[in-house]
């Protein structure tokens, strides 16, 4: 899956090159061969340098605190969801999650909305309402 989401990457920040991957291990760690030095290995490192490489400096934040949230959630990509099978990603990430749903991934759900706010990234689509207050506490009372 890791392959599959730099080639996007790779497409979306419109590098006309395309670039060498492979895996190592059994948990299929993304390595990019590179020309220029040592092979990069794991897809926040590769994912980076694609966006550094683009000049597209922005898609890693302009400001300290900015580009920590960046790295916040690249972490919790590799982190979080890829230790759970693809039944349970696709529930995480679906956009059309039920308002109580979205309660249990206040945080993917966060990052959602910020990242569709991004100058570029939307495109033509039109924004997905997020709602960011919590309507349920989770207890009963």
């Amino acid at each position: 899956m890791a392959l599959r989401e730099l080639s996007s990457l790779e497409k979306y920040l419109g590098q006309k090159k395309a670039n060498k991957y492979s895996t190592q291990g059994n948990k299929k760690v993304p390595v990019l061969q590179n020309n220029n030095g040592p092979p990069l290995v794991g897809l926040v490192t590769i994912a980076c340098h694609l966006a550094k490489e683009a000049k597209r400096p922005e898609l890693l934040g302009d400001t300290a605190e900015s580009r920590a949230v960046v790295q916040q959630w690249l972490e919790y990509r590799v982190t979080k969801l890829d230790s759970c099978t693809k039944e349970d990603i696709k529930t995480v990430l679906k956009v059309d999650l039920a308002i109580q749903d979205r309660e249990q991934y206040v945080n993917v759900t966060r990052w959602f909305d910020h990242i569709q706010h991004y100058p570029g990234v939307r495109h033509h689509l039109p924004p997905v309402v997020v709602l960011r207050n919590r309507i349920y506490t989770g207890r009963l009372h």
